[in-house]
């Protein structure tokens, strides 16, 4: 099973007040946070991490420890708080700045920023970001996977599917615009 997830900023005491997460202190919501993803995802499965692992001032040391805890193998698309990331890369079975990945039908674009048009939208893929920590509403068939805007937990590729199709036959997009019809000029 494939799961994607995002804005996870463990070792980020702030954001607890910033996103007004349930926690008391940031070693409850690592644990919980860590919990809830171990609860569905299982070591065979694979996640995405759709940007902003870890917190910039954490250790890592704890970053290793807290990756190694968590279920699974790991992908990385990176977010702009993903310093500490990229220091242990090499933990991650991949590390991409965006990726489109073609092994589900439809395609799932992921990009740590939110989208308008992405790799095949016209074409009916769907594109999965964070960043926004579940302010900015999905755009057609986009979804926030920041665990601020799935009760904690990483979405799995199902539940995407399934939530984008619940959302009908959509109008063409900007993207399916007739481009034989524009003058290009040198």
């Amino acid at each position: 099973m494939k799961y994607y997830t995002a804005d996870e900023h463990y070792g980020h005491a702030n954001i607890l007040k910033f996103c007004n997460r349930p926690y008391d202190n940031v070693e409850q919501m690592q644990e919980d946070l860590i919990t809830r993803h171990n609860s569905i995802v299982r070591k065979d499965d694979f996640t995405w991490h759709v940007g902003d692992v870890f917190w910039r001032t954490l250790d890592v040391k704890e970053a290793r420890k807290i990756l190694s805890a968590l279920n699974g193998k790991h992908g990385l698309v990176i977010g702009n708080h993903d310093e500490v990331a990229l220091r242990i890369a090499g933990m991650f079975n991949a590390v991409y700045d965006q990726f489109y990945d073609q092994s589900t039908k439809p395609g799932v674009f992921l990009n740590h920023y939110a989208m308008r048009a992405w790799a095949k939208s016209h074409a009916g893929s769907y594109h999965v970001f964070g960043h926004t920590h579940n302010v900015l509403p999905d755009y057609r068939r986009s979804h926030d996977v920041g665990v601020d805007a799935n009760n904690y937990f990483p979405i799995s590729f199902d539940q995407l599917d399934s939530l984008m199709k619940s959302k009908g036959t959509l109008p063409p997009d900007e993207v399916e615009l007739d481009m034989t019809r524009q003058k290009w000029s040198v």
